[in-house]
């Protein structure tokens, strides 16, 4: 997802003002907007995959969001699983907003609001107030394959719902994060910021997945995608459409996110921080993700956790299994390297809201 600030009061008031009055045709729907401009494609789409491409974009929207409070927007990418207007996305690109707004192939746009979410899955169902019956996509049946072609659609770099290719690279993928569900797709797809939310599929044009975390260098460019599994008839997406709202605190609270790049290659091997949410527990038990330059390029490494509660980590995969087991209240010790300094400090999980690092934000500390 992109963020943006919102830098006059005027252009928030215009913003607040295209989904509270929306301008309406002569036939009662709103009026179409002209969609954002499209960039020429990273890649050329085989014809085979320019037909599913085509058949399926209609379902696909555009999501932005506003918060008056803080003054920002954001921009994602979802699709319509219903006709009655279902609009499934990633949790973090609704998280931060009050209103939101859909925007469909045609131009048009409709005010849609949250009925639910899992924010520990990252995925939300927004449900689109007016209109319809909608396209609508349908979930996968069957589970996906490692090396199987994947099509994505997103409104990355300026692009209005444009496609992006890959394969499917890995499942079970932990990428980093203790909040990643079990069974996340990794994918070498060339995504970006303001892709999250949108629909990855199989070449059965069933949706295999919601992107949720896109993996990028300092220069900028994606290493790995990945993507949060919605089967058709799973318990994920049946608690969903029943209106379940399943806030997660520890992964705000613990606030820890690791360098895959670095893992257990350090001497001695350890989970390698690559970012610290600010106000969370890793924040106050001072523990630091890596440093960046101005230009991106890193140029230290974060503390290198060695043991969670006396426990060895000798590597990501290892800590963010002893990050999972804690639960709010939970005091720990952690073992961790700096500065070839061994040291110890204690996490403690108070049950408080913090604030959340974006999945796609830049992952490291600038100088």
């Amino acid at each position: 997802m992109r963020r943006f600030p919102v830098l006059f009061p005027l252009l928030l008031l215009l913003a607040l003002t295209g989904y509270l009055l929306p301008a309406r045709s002569p036939q009662g729907e709103q009026a179409p907007t002209p969609p954002a401009a499209v960039t020429p494609l990273p890649q050329a789409l085989p014809a085979e995959e320019r037909d599913l491409f085509a058949a399926l974009r209609p379902a696909v929207v555009r999501v932005d969001s506003v918060n008056m409070a803080t003054r920002t927007g954001g921009l994602g990418t979802g699709f319509f699983v219903s006709g009655q207007g279902r609009v499934l996305t990633a949790y973090h690109v609704v998280k931060a907003g009050q209103l939101f707004q859909v925007t469909t192939l045609s131009g048009k746009t409709y005010p849609a609001r949250v009925t639910a979410f899992d924010e520990a899955a990252d995925v939300a169902l927004l449900q689109v107030t007016r209109g319809g019956p909608f396209p609508f996509l349908e979930l996968a049946s069957q589970p996906p394959k490692v090396g199987e072609r994947v099509l994505a659609i997103g409104n990355s770099g300026g692009d209005f719902l444009q496609p992006r290719r890959g394969e499917l690279l890995r499942l079970n993928a932990e990428a980093g994060r203790s909040d990643f569900p079990a069974g996340t797709l990794e994918m070498n797809a060339p995504l970006a910021q303001g892709d999250s939310g949108g629909p990855i599929f199989n070449g059965r044009g069933e949706v295999l997945g919601v992107v949720s975390y896109v993996r990028v260098s300092g220069d900028g460019v994606t290493r790995a995608s990945y993507a949060v599994p919605v089967p058709g008839g799973g318990e994920l997406i049946g608690a969903l459409q029943a209106g379940e709202k399943r806030e997660s605190p520890l992964t705000a609270l613990v606030g820890l996110a690791f360098d895959q790049n670095h893992s257990g290659l350090t001497d001695p091997p350890g989970a390698v921080i690559l970012r610290v949410t600010p106000g969370s527990a890793a924040a106050r038990a001072g523990l630091r993700g890596c440093v960046a330059d101005r230009q991106g390029q890193l140029t230290a490494l974060g503390d290198v956790i060695l043991g969670i509660g006396g426990v060895r980590t000798p590597d990501s995969g290892t800590a963010l299994d002893q990050v999972k087991r804690l639960k709010v209240g939970d005091r720990v010790e952690v073992e961790y390297l700096r500065g070839g300094q061994r040291t110890r400090t204690t996490l403690t999980l108070r049950a408080q809201p913090v604030g959340k690092t974006p999945l796609d934000a830049q992952p490291c500390t600038r100088q």
